[in-house]
């Protein structure tokens, strides 16, 4: 699921298989949830009870649910084992497709999208992909999956408008009660089964390491980014369909033409801002004019009443923006955080996102309902602009990679040693060697890296 050939060649044939089958269930699930959104305001005009801020709720109802759940599913799976936590978190999915796809009112719907957000298993996912990888290889594997995530919702904003017109909204939750079906049968037959599962620090939520992800400025401004993003986007989505096909007569059953057109330009056009931003160490300048780039968008859309390609061009901004958003945000977390607690600060970190996507349809639908369709914007835009108030205030990051180490079993005196003599490699600038693990947690420049010396000290 768009992991590079050149990636998984250095992995073993199980960790690839584990790479593949993780990024398949991921991207099978995060579909279904974003199908129906460019498609659902439409469909809610006709169902009984619904009201703008109901919408949005039933937009934004699963980030609530998956927000609370998936640090507490994480931890869960550390206890009963990850397969048997993933196939309860699918199978809460599936009930959710199912009630969703046969509610004849609001109210159903919302309880059918709430239970969907109960299937929280991304924790987990990442968890079980770090119990078959070796450290080595984990960074790769992490990356591809999110690789998944990029795709699913390219193909879901093109696929939802598609669907919609020969199964209805009800018929695209019934095909996400499938998809989440098949998620299941991958996971119990296609899915390796690994040995021993364990706290992998890199890739999951420590509840011992919260207090210092949540206390740590650099790491809250990113947070806060993320919790913006998808606020303005789930928000968005709660009326651009409508004004499509309210002011602009945009037949529902066109609209992936624009949104197809809008998101493969919006692909390539970003691509020269990442390397700007990582190759030639622009991230903050990047960063912040992306961040820009969202708050203007937001601010034109709210003018935008009567000229289509005025809105297409809006549109292609917003999302070059939100590309390169998604893109470094991650990337920013993995710099800034401290090695041995990335995983913690990246479960914060999608807790912010998920917090974000409730919100956004919840306060979007409150704005629609007591002003009117195109006061969202200007929410957004306000919202957009605390957040770009704040990212000024962000430091440059150092240009450092996690890198995990297997060290083997030692005892605190050669550990101190080995600490010392890693510190020593050229390249590494942070060293911290976790006992109960057996793993060196490391922060490398990888331009200036030596790696046979430090690959000299691996255990694997």
């Amino acid at each position: 699921m768009g992991a590079d050939v050149s990636i998984l060649s250095r992995m073993t044939r199980v960790e690839r298989r584990a790479t593949q089958s993780l990024a398949i269930i991921y991207a099978l699930r995060m579909l279904g949830l974003f199908m129906i959104l460019p498609v659902f305001a439409l469909f809610a005009e006709d169902l009984p009870g619904s009201t703008p801020v109901l919408v949005g709720l039933v937009m934004g109802i699963y980030g609530l649910t998956q927000a609370c759940l998936q640090i507490p599913f994480g931890m869960l799976s550390d206890r009963v084992g990850r397969k048997p936590v993933m196939i309860g978190g699918l199978v809460l999915f599936a009930v959710g497709s199912v009630v969703a796809a046969t509610g004849e009112s609001i109210g159903v719907v919302l309880l059918g999208r709430a239970l969907q957000g109960a299937g929280a298993i991304a924790a987990v996912v990442m968890a079980l992909a770090a119990d078959l990888t070796r450290e080595e290889q984990r960074t790769k594997v992490m990356a591809s999956i999110g690789m998944s995530i990029g795709m699913s919702f390219m193909i879901a904003m093109v696929a939802g408008p598609i669907l919609n017109q020969w199964i209805g909204v009800p018929g695209i939750f019934g095909l996400t009660a499938v998809l989440a079906v098949l998620g299941i049968a991958v996971v119990i037959w296609v899915v390796p089964t690994p040995k021993v599962s364990r706290v992998h620090r890199d890739a999951q939520t420590v509840p011992a390491q919260l207090k210092g992800a949540i206390a740590d400025s650099s790491l809250l401004r990113l947070d806060l980014g993320i919790f913006s993003l998808h606020f303005v986007l789930m928000s968005s989505f709660l009326v651009l369909p409508l004004i499509l096909k309210g002011q602009f007569g945009f037949a529902p059953s066109d609209h992936w033409q624009l949104y197809l057109s809008v998101l493969v330009l919006s692909v390539f056009l970003m691509v020269p801002f990442v390397i700007l931003a990582e190759k030639y160490h622009q991230m903050k300048k990047v960063f912040v004019g992306a961040v820009l780039m969202i708050a203007l968008s937001q601010f034109i859309l709210f003018f935008i009443h009567s000229s289509f390609w005025s809105l297409a061009c809006v549109l292609l901004l917003f999302f070059i923006a939100f590309n390169l958003l998604e893109s470094v945000l991650p990337s920013l977390i993995s710099k800034i955080a401290p090695a041995q607690s990335k995983g913690t600060a990246m479960g914060v970190y999608s807790t912010s996102q998920f917090f974000g996507t409730f919100l956004g349809g919840l306060l979007g639908g409150v704005v629609h309902q007591q002003f009117n369709l195109h006061a969202v914007f200007i929410l957004n835009a306000c919202v957009a602009t605390v957040w770009l108030i704040v990212a000024f205030g962000m430091k440059n990051p150092r240009y450092l990679s996690n890198y995990l180490l297997n060290v083997g079993e030692l005892d605190e005196q050669h550990a101190a040693h080995l600490q010392v003599q890693l510190t020593q490699v050229r390249g590494v600038a942070e060293v911290v060697i976790m006992l109960d693990e057996g793993v060196a947690y490391l922060k490398v420049d990888k331009r200036a890296l030596d790696l046979d010396a430090l690959l000299a000290f691996s255990k694997s």
